[in-house]
């Protein structure tokens, strides 16, 4: 693990937000297609902070832009590395790495509260745990220290008030809804990197040893578990949408039509049964513009469609 560089390396605002952009589009199609309809100067936080968080998981994993997950030998050291430099960001300090530079901007622009980036970095302290979920709500909060934060951080990015916590809720419950999307599609490849984010209880239920999730005799009832998954999912989808009358026009675009391609993942998973992890489920561009059009439509009536949809109090809810 390196050291902190000198502070006066970081390069300016703009180098920032061209690495940032460089970044989302070798990580996430789906992201780097959502936030192209964010007005300019929340399209380019939003990049900056999506640098951050996937420099953060990539260190973590050692990966390369969430490709080539591997089951790291020095976990506490990566840990302590993405947490050094997390503290420096947010302290103001040029940190002189394009990801970690990124975070200290959009944290300074948009007072955004430190103890979420700090939730983030918790959840990779989980996974360097090998920690694993016990119950549902152990998943669920796994799933706000990794996502539903990310959400509530991309709320204030969006000009939402840190302390508007209905908002706020609504802007997690999308981050839980994208997370439980992912963990259902990589079901297979997180069991073959020994990992495993189905609560054990589900598992026990099943008749499933942990480690065995790829196995051919468990697939069905593995299909069973993800389309239990994507039913969780598509609940906090929903509940989401009731957020956007909260948001600019084009900022509720941009979540609608985030929420519309991840949402199309968990779908696929559940729909593909035993067949889902034959190979990576994704949207196709076409998918994704037909997505994209379609919320355009629903942002101009979002008042219309979802301000009066209450949140589910049953529903899982971040910490205060």
């Amino acid at each position: 693990m390196t050291a902190l560089p000198p502070q006066d390396r970081a390069p300016d605002r703009a180098a920032l937000v061209e690495a940032a952009r460089t970044s989302i589009a070798r990580g996430s199609k789906s992201f780097a297609a959502a936030s192209r309809l964010f007005d300019p100067a929340t399209r380019e936080r939003a990049w900056l902070l999506y640098a951050w968080c996937r420099a953060c998981d990539d260190i973590a994993d050692g990966q390369d832009h969430g490709h080539g997950m591997t089951r790291v030998a020095d976990a506490p050291a990566r840990l302590a590395e993405l947490s050094a430099k997390t503290e420096a960001a947010l302290a103001g300090r040029r940190v002189g790495e394009p990801a970690f530079d990124a975070l200290r901007v959009v944290a300074a622009e948009t007072a955004m509260p430190p103890a979420w980036p700090r939730a983030l970095v918790a959840g990779f302290a989980l996974d360097a745990e090998e920690w694993r979920p016990r119950s549902e709500d152990d998943l669920y909060r796994y799933c706000y220290h990794v996502a539903g934060v990310v959400g509530c951080m991309m709320a204030v990015v969006m000009g939402v008030d840190p302390a508007d916590d209905a908002t706020l809720d609504r802007a997690c419950d999308l981050g839980l809804a994208f997370q439980l999307a992912n963990i259902a599609r990589d079901l297979a490849e997180d069991d073959r990197a020994g990992r495993c984010y189905l609560p054990q209880e589900w598992l026990d239920a099943a008749g499933i040893a942990p480690g065995t999730l790829g196995d051919p005799a468990n697939r069905a009832a593995v299909a069973a578990l993800a389309t239990r998954l994507a039913t969780r999912a598509a609940q906090f989808e929903v509940s989401a949408r009731g957020g956007t009358p909260a948001l600019s026009a084009r900022s509720a675009w941009a979540v609608l039509s985030a929420a519309d391609i991840y949402g199309a993942i968990a779908r696929k998973v559940a729909g593909a049964g035993e067949a889902a992890w034959d190979q990576r489920v994704g949207t196709s561009q076409w998918e994704k513009i037909g997505y994209i059009g379609r919320s355009w439509w629903r942002a101009r009536r979002r008042a219309r469609l979802y301000a009066a949809v209450p949140r589910d109090p049953m529903l899982w809810t971040r910490p205060r």
